[in-house]
């Protein structure tokens, strides 16, 4: 797999670094342009693209078939807030009920589900767990974490997190840890603004990334793919680093956050994400062109942009446009790109849809809200 994407076109080994978001339900002129145009490393679906399970399914079936590299086929399946097949599927549980249960068999049961599920659909990828510690005190801030927490604790983050990673990735579904190193204590929600965190390295190594440290270190390499937030952590020493109008710089965009903390430090060795380019964390502060090429040169493997076909495209130029001039260092995009080769060494070819199947898999999840006594309320 290395091999086929090191010698890849620059145009597609730049297009390998990118996950974008698709415009909507089918795979239309306008969808099959702009994956043509940037051949991604990987799609992610909302909402907004889901209208039945076959047509889901014939979506990403679409987008396998053009690009001549299989794809990465994403989906932020949460449960609870972040639900995105709530249309087609029973409303999964969130994380906060199933802890308030201390239920871990729940965990499990949900990131089964969820994977059989999503493998069904033609995913092979679930941008979760959220890793969050949501304290009492972190409760009252307006983050949007509230109900997406596994635990109050690094441990009960840990004990959940291990659990439901079993769970998702048995079937063959890949998980991804979000949002390094932690914005549980951010007083902001990221999709509006930067999330500042007023802690110590000290205290966020014992809190906040408890958990990832402890994960990172198992013999069994559960942990293969991270997203990194758009937080701000003014008070650790050398993360700091100002930018235009005097701002910090959002871990997603900093070399100390993605490369000399994750990497360096923590020893982390796999797949890096940002996550969404498009949210006003990024958005009000960094054009997409800055951004991306910013996001390449903190570490980061892949890009997430995730709305809009225009910003999609732009950002897709801006950093192809930068390895033309060498402004992007060859060993740097290798190094990316082996990353993505291993990680997709471990992707699943899809599971034949099974209606029947999907039924009793909704079945299961309505009884385990049940058992839960979880009612669904809201999505974002």
């Amino acid at each position: 797999m290395l091999d086929s994407l090191t010698s890849l076109p620059l145009e597609q080994q730049i297009g390998q670094l990118f996950y974008i978001g698709l415009p909507g339900t089918e795979f239309d002129e306008e969808t099959r342009s702009l994956v043509q145009h940037i051949m991604p490393g990987g799609v992610i679906i909302f909402g907004r693209n889901v209208a039945a399970p076959e047509q889901l399914r014939a979506l990403l079936d679409d987008v396998r078939e053009l690009l001549p590299v299989a794809p990465l086929c994403g989906i932020d399946q949460e449960g609870g807030l972040v639900d995105r097949l709530r249309r087609i599927f029973t409303p999964m549980p969130a994380a906060r009920t199933i802890r308030q249960h201390g239920d871990l068999a729940a965990a499990r049961a949900l990131g089964r589900i969820t994977g059989e599920v999503l493998r069904m659909l033609g995913f092979n990828m679930n941008f979760a767990p959220v890793m969050s510690i949501m304290t009492d005190d972190r409760d009252l801030l307006s983050n949007g974490l509230y109900s997406r927490s596994y635990g109050r604790s690094p441990g009960e983050v840990l004990g959940y997190t291990m659990v439901y990673l079993r769970g998702l990735q048995g079937t063959g579904c890949m998980g991804c840890l979000k949002h390094f190193p932690g914005i549980g204590a951010g007083e902001v929600d990221t999709h509006d603004e930067m999330a500042i965190v007023h802690l110590s390295h000290d205290d966020l190594m014992a809190q906040d990334l408890a958990p990832y440290i402890e994960l990172f270190q198992r013999e069994d390499d559960r942990v293969r793919a991270v997203m990194v937030s758009h937080g701000g952590f003014p008070n650790i020493v050398d993360i700091k680093r100002g930018v235009a109008g005097g701002r910090l710089e959002p871990a997603s965009l900093s070399y100390a956050v993605s490369t000399k903390l994750l990497r360096d430090e923590l020893g982390y060795k796999h797949l890096v994400v940002t996550d969404d380019l498009e949210m006003g964390a990024i958005t009000k502060h960094y054009p997409i062109e800055e951004a991306v090429v910013r996001a390449f040169e903190a570490g980061q493997d892949m890009f997430l942009i995730c709305s809009n076909a225009d910003v999609e495209v732009r950002g897709y130029n801006a950093l192809l446009q930068a390895a033309r001039e060498g402004k992007i260092n060859q060993e740097r995009l290798n190094a990316s790109l082996e990353r993505i080769a291993s990680f997709k060494a471990l992707i699943q070819p899809p599971l034949d849809f099974d209606r029947e199947r999907f039924r009793k898999l909704s079945e299961e999840t309505a009884a385990l809200n049940r058992k839960l006594n979880y009612t669904y309320g809201g999505t974002i």
